[in-house]
């Protein structure tokens, strides 16, 4: 990475309100929180350190919780370069920090060590999750040299897998002449933006601006929904395929993806104050939020278009993902939307926070959130706990208390 003359200019534009939980904002609505459900936050940060705790116990050495089967009372395990490894120390770091359990915090400082190897790993656009989501965490809270530069060299890998002449990041490699991009990659741009707040190099805000952009021209349909993945001709950036690898169709708007768009366009604005990125955010909040499909506990179904609604699954890790984003969207927007999006973040928690989503103590091997689901059609970590429902959830609950 160069520096380039762009960097005095990019750093006096405010570069320096990048915060990872968001709390930055200029102007913001205030609203009365409900104390009922401020009690139950509490409750629930008390409620995570204890099933935290059974999970870590379950945990191997050197090995990442992805989900828990509750038929059989089986534990699924990963390794360090599954995209989800960083959601555990995140959700380990969150909860640490309401409940100050040493506990956690000796578990938390364990496992990021097995962690620490994928700063270098290029095969994959999904090192914000893995290594923001953890170690960026624990240095935005105490910086240390050692973490400053695994978060660099994260970034750096991740920059590698730009390709200019397409405008994005690759998501999944492939044969051929494809290139594959989803929706999800919005999620992993932050790491990128505060790798130029903290370097002075350019070079990634510029990538993550692009990638962005890129995103907004062709993910995108009329009505705001996303396709999950756009897949470009690699040689001349051409859009080759729109389509869905998670969702039930190639039209249809998975839950999460849209999600990740919501979440993720809010950070674009948080990052450069540029109100086209804000503009982007609002427009995939109201259609999540006007959207027929969507239930009244505000928790959407696997994908808003599935065809046996109203009975299909619901997916909690994407009403989680949801509350994150509207719990910190709301803040940047008009005073009406404001509301509308607190209402809506407020209800995706306290809908969270009881049955049939929360799971009771000491089961669901350890997690928080029951009922999210992964991927359908082909059939894995459906209706199972998933570590990045736990992860956005306490985030999302972190953000409802902690905003003023």
């Amino acid at each position: 990475m160069q520096h380039s003359n762009f960097t005095s200019r990019l750093l006096a534009a405010g570069i320096t309100v990048f915060t990872l939980a968001g709390c930055a904002a200029t102007k913001q609505a205030s609203f009365k929180k409900d104390p009922a459900l401020l009690q139950t936050i509490e409750q629930e940060f008390k409620d995570g350190d204890a099933q935290y705790q059974v999970l870590m116990k379950a945990l191997p050495e050197d090995k990442f919780p992805k989900t828990f089967f509750p038929k059989t009372g089986k534990h699924e395990f990963s390794g360090s370069g599954w995209w989800c490894s960083g959601f555990y120390p995140g959700t380990l770091f969150y909860l640490h920090e309401q409940t100050k359990n040493p506990v956690l915090e000796k578990e938390l400082t364990r496992i990021l060590k097995p962690l620490e190897k994928e700063q270098f790993n290029k095969t994959t656009h999904d090192l914000g999750f893995m290594m923001f989501c953890s170690f960026g965490n624990v240095y935005l809270k105490n910086p240390t040299p050692e973490y400053k530069q695994i978060l660099i060299n994260s970034a750096k890998s991740l920059a590698s897998r730009f390709n200019p002449t397409v405008g994005c990041i690759r998501s999944w490699d492939s044969r051929n002449n494809d290139f594959l991009v989803i929706i999800d990659n919005m999620m992993n741009l932050e790491l990128l933006f505060w790798a130029t707040k903290e370097t002075g190099d350019s070079s990634f805000y510029n990538i993550a601006v692009t990638h962005a952009n890129t995103t907004m021209k062709n993910h995108f349909r009329p009505d705001f929904s996303s396709y999950h993945v756009i897949n470009y001709n690699a040689t001349d950036g051409s859009v080759k395929q729109k389509k869905t690898a998670q969702g039930y169709s190639d039209a249809s708007a998975w839950a999460r993806g849209q999600a990740w768009g919501l979440y993720g366009f809010t950070v674009m604005y948080r990052a450069t104050k540029d109100k086209k990125y804000l503009e982007q955010a609002e427009h995939i909040a109201d259609f999540i939020l006007n959207h027929p499909n969507l239930p009244a506990d505000k928790i959407p179904y696997w994908d808003f278009n599935a065809p046996d609604i109203p009975k299909a699954l619901r997916d909690a890790s994407a009403g989680a993902v949801m509350a994150a984003a509207f719990m910190e969207l709301y803040k940047y927007t008009g005073k009406e939307k404001a509301k509308t999006y607190y209402n809506a973040g407020e209800t995706m928690i306290r809908s969270l926070s009881a049955a049939p989503y929360n799971a009771a103590p000491g089961t669901n091997g350890g997690f928080i959130l029951q009922h999210s689901v992964g991927h359908i059609p082909q059939g894995t970590e459906v209706d199972v706990p998933l570590t990045y429902a736990d992860y956005y959830y306490v985030e999302a609950m972190k953000r409802y208390k902690e905003n003023r």
